[in-house]
């Protein structure tokens, strides 16, 4: 099947290179020059495991290749996946969908033949109408189908979840559009992968409705933890205790400073818009958005009444700062609420990630960046673990503890076992945990 994947970004890049090593003709076409020169060179725009050498695989097979030629790739294509940015938009938070129009009219004017348009952008319910009603205009002649097709890919795990989906999900009226992504999706007939066919708005909604539900999920046993931490329970065992009732489930129960990344956020807001412009607001998931955000603000607070109520000309060292580990991805990452709320107080940040600093330096040019993990704590009046990447799991507790300014962690991921941070000499604060240090200590923080 000759496909083109219009927007090398993340969907975009990984969609491509996985419909390419299944064996079909995959060409990612991109009006960012740069980046396609960078893709066309062998290095990748993003980090994700394993993705380079699939990339590479691919474009060393023939299957794959990058090109700003818009026209010659759209007009060879038999199905065209739209995969551009969605942001959300300033002022009100509704999906910024210009990206996913200006694309429908390049594919227009370019397209020949019957063809398959497909949204895989995550778009609000009656996108796809929309993108039909534009290529229409521009093309009354054309002979085609507009299929809503979402992904529900990880960060860090995307890949792996495009060749084991859990489900397909496939919004689509025309019989031959359907036999198409049938024919697209064929080679994961062997994993049993489910294939479910639906209506195109009813697929567009089950995007955000995935996502609003699993944020739910977070904030929820994250507001477990902070009544655990005043009850003396453990919210580590809370989850497992109500993890393992299969109507709920273990995952995305996993206590910390609130979910961030690409998708949660700018989801939930859009989900929240369009329903209360269709008159039925969204109550649950409008209160979850409002609570995430708190939630963010409230670690720094957190850690500031971990060393002592004030943080002033304190050195801070933070581990972790993209929104979670195996990505770059520092959108909506906790970290920057948590070091904005320190540097309010008064506090110098010193910060390390295994592969978000790049990133990270251009949101943040006022903190400083160390080598590692070591050089980050090295002299510090206090370390904080916001994201859980393996190269925290297990640090030598022996050398920091001769090399810090104080014994202080503050651990957002639970990552570590309080009785063994306690025997190796640190004062240790936890999420969901109850904390003997006085509800009513004040807060040095500036607002």
């Amino acid at each position: 099947m000759r496909i083109t994947m219009v927007g090398s970004g993340y969907v975009g890049l990984v969609s491509g290179a996985c419909f390419a090593d299944f064996g079909h003709q995959v060409v990612c076409v991109d009006n960012d020059a740069a980046k396609i020169a960078l893709l066309n060179a062998g290095q990748m725009p993003i980090y994700e495991p394993g993705l380079d050498a699939l990339v590479a695989d691919n474009v060393r097979q023939e299957r794959l290749s990058f090109t700003t030629a818009f026209g010659p790739a759209v007009a060879q294509a038999e199905a065209i996946f739209i995969a551009v940015g969605t942001p959300s938009r300033r002022g009100d938070g509704f999906a910024d969908l210009s990206f996913v129009y200006a694309a429908a009219r390049e594919i227009a004017a370019a397209m020949t033949g019957f063809t398959v348009i497909v949204t895989k952008s995550t778009v609000p319910v009656g996108t796809g109408d929309e993108v039909e009603r534009i290529i229409r205009e521009v093309r009354p002649d054309a002979e085609f189908a507009v299929v809503s097709n979402p992904e529900f890919l990880r960060e860090g795990a995307a890949i792996s979840d495009f060749k084991r989906p859990d489900r397909i999900v496939i919004g689509a009226e025309d019989a031959r559009a359907i036999a198409i992504m049938n024919e697209i999706y064929r080679p994961l007939y062997l994993n049993q992968a489910p294939i479910l066919v639906t209506g195109r708005r009813t697929a567009e909604l089950t995007k955000y409705a995935a996502n609003a539900f699993l944020a739910t999920k977070i904030t929820f046993i994250n507001e477990i933890a902070d009544l655990c931490e005043q009850v003396g329970a453990n919210v580590q065992e809370v989850a497992r205790g109500i993890g393992l009732d299969n109507r709920i489930g273990s995952k995305f129960l996993h206590a910390g400073p609130g979910y961030g990344g690409s998708c949660f956020p700018k989801d939930t807001l859009a989900l929240v818009k369009t329903a209360q412009d269709a008159g039925t607001p969204v109550r649950l998931v409008e209160t979850v958005v409002a609570v995430n955000e708190q939630r963010k603000r409230a670690m720094a607070r957190k850690v500031i009444l971990a060393c002592g109520g004030s943080v002033r000309g304190k050195t801070i060292a933070i581990l972790g700062l993209t929104f979670k580990p195996n990505t770059d991805d520092m959108r909506d990452a906790p970290s920057l609420a948590v070091i904005a709320g320190l540097q309010d107080g008064g506090a110098r940040i010193v910060a390390y990630d295994p592969e978000g600093m790049e990133a990270a330096r251009a949101l943040m040019p006022d903190i400083t960046y160390a080598t590692d993990a070591y050089a980050c704590a090295k002299g510090a009046d206090a370390l904080v673990i916001v994201t859980e990447w393996n190269a925290f799991r297990a640090l030598d507790w022996a050398t920091l503890h001769d090399t810090m300014a104080a014994r202080i962690v503050i651990d957002l991921r639970n990552v570590y076992r309080a009785d063994d941070m306690k025997r190796r000499g640190f004062d240790y604060t936890s999420i969901g945990q109850s904390d003997t240090r006085p509800s009513s200590m004040s807060v040095d923080l500036d607002q």
